[in-house]
């Protein structure tokens, strides 16, 4: 029994350096594993939208301007607005009317020469009539004064022209004030936004960014604003100017045409 347990130690002795370098080299390869595993990153943080944020994105074109119309303080803002609007109603209202009175100059006058062979003058005098437009009306002035001569037929299309001529202009000498106007008005908002901010240098003995960025920020707005009604406006007068020597050089050659069918109708009777 002795012989037994002093075997067993012996086997103990020589096998225990074994065992345990075993256990090292284990413990080491399971450390190299976790070393070598990859490394999960966290999760980028999800970007949150602020209150700001939201209203910068939601705001319009129109918020836009009201916000820049008060900056530009409505005292000074106030005028140049109304000379926008008072000049687009005289612009539209124009342009409608010229619009209206456009007319197929060609077309008419091959109506008043087939009134005129089949019916004589009070035929043409109801083509004329019934047509819109200053033309017709000329042509009628002419046709009323056929019995008079040819003479006082010219002379009653170009008295009457005159007459037709004056009420296309009607209204764009208000266009052209509002234009003038309004970057006046712009400039009287520069002028008191800088003496507002001379004022506040004055009174503070000392020349800061913040008391003078409010007399500036309105004088620029002011000075913006008349600039830009002005451009709109002259945009709608000038096309009013060029319909308007459109109409006139048809009133001319239709004229003239007229003239020319009436001597013929004259010559074959």
């Amino acid at each position: 029994m002795r012989k037994l347990i002093a075997l067993f130690m012996l086997f103990g002795i020589l096998f225990a350096p074994m065992i345990t370098k075993a256990q090292e080299e284990t413990e080491s390869e399971a450390e190299a594993t976790e070393e070598a595993a990859p490394v999960q990153a966290a999760p980028a943080p999800t970007p949150v939208m602020t209150d700001d944020d939201l209203v910068a994105e939601e705001q319009s074109f129109h918020q836009v301007i009201k916000d820049k119309f008060i900056e530009g303080d409505p005292t000074y803002m106030t005028p140049v607005l109304l000379c926008l609007i008072l000049g687009l109603a005289v612009a539209l209202e124009r342009i409608v009317t010229l619009n209206l009175s456009t007319t197929n100059t060609k077309k008419l006058l091959a109506k008043v020469e087939s009134a005129l062979e089949e019916g004589g003058i009070e035929a043409a005098k109801d083509v004329t009539k019934g047509t819109r437009g200053p033309v017709a009306s000329i042509f009628t002035q002419g046709l009323m004064r056929y019995s008079e001569g040819i003479e006082m037929v010219e002379k009653s299309i170009i008295a009457y022209g005159s007459v037709e001529m004056g009420r296309l202009e009607k209204g764009l000498v208000w266009i052209s004030l509002f234009i003038s106007l309004a970057p006046m008005l712009g400039f009287m908002g520069t002028v008191i936004g800088m003496i507002g901010a001379f004022d506040s240098i004055e009174a503070a003995g000392d020349i800061s960014p913040s008391l003078v960025a409010g007399g500036i920020k309105i004088a620029l707005l002011t000075t913006v604003a008349g600039l830009i009604v002005a451009i709109i406006l002259q945009l709608f007068y000038n096309y009013c100017v060029a319909k308007i020597d459109g109409i006139v050089n048809d009133m001319e050659d239709a004229s003239i045409s007229l003239v020319d069918i009436l001597v013929k109708h004259k010559l074959t009777r």
